[in-house]
């Protein structure tokens, strides 16, 4: 369960921490902004790290997200770019299908001379996050609507996370040229070096 710093100043969030550790979800803080979201095994995280490019953020969440949209039609979804009334962790730039369900939401992250946009897509498991966030949003009391959650899976059955991650993949190719990487020992070191930033003490 990663919440958004404003999260963490809500009168409920402790209540909120110890619901989301009885449903079997993680609390974290995470980097960039937002409120709470949950993410599980059925869930793609999908984050670019750029150096600042002179872009806006508006433009990169506008981009991305329709970029998003085109690749989940091609699994034969309705995806749309715009905020679904009563969503969870709200966005102007979430993709929905059929103006209905929430499938994917983002945030970004700003530091000097880089930006982090991060992706959160739920492929399934939809009532598994419904579940926890309506515990976690009524600890910190947020008003939603619980039926806005949604799955890629529902809306394109037999659909998994290596499809979605593909299309995804397929996709940023017509824009970037990508090659295969990995996180090296030194990346690693830093990022456990920085993990108590984010870590929520039981």
């Amino acid at each position: 369960m990663a919440f958004g710093r404003r999260d963490t100043f809500l009168p409920g969030f402790a209540t909120a921490v110890a619901a989301a550790r009885r449903r079997g979800f993680t609390p974290v803080i995470r980097g960039a902004g937002g409120r709470a979201a949950a993410y599980d095994d059925g869930c793609l995280i999908f984050d670019e790290v750029m150096p600042a490019d002179g872009s806006g953020i508006r433009e990169r969440f506008a981009d991305d997200a329709h970029r998003h949209a085109q690749a989940l039609q091609g699994l034969g979804v309705d995806a749309r770019v715009g905020e679904v009334a009563g969503e969870y962790c709200p966005g102007e730039f979430s993709v929905n299908a059929r103006g209905r369900v929430k499938l994917i939401g983002a945030a970004e992250r700003i530091v000097r001379g880089a930006w982090l946009h991060s992706s959160v897509v739920v492929v399934e498991g939809a009532a598994g996050l419904r579940a926890v966030l309506e515990d976690v949003y009524s600890s910190l009391g947020l008003d939603w609507d619980p039926g806005t959650v949604g799955d890629v899976s529902t809306e394109s059955p037999g659909v998994g996370v290596e499809e979605v991650r593909a299309v995804l993949i397929d996709e940023y190719a017509k824009r970037y040229r990508l090659t295969p990487a990995t996180i090296g020992e030194p990346e690693l070191a830093r990022a456990r070096e920085l993990l108590d930033r984010h870590r929520v003490e039981p």
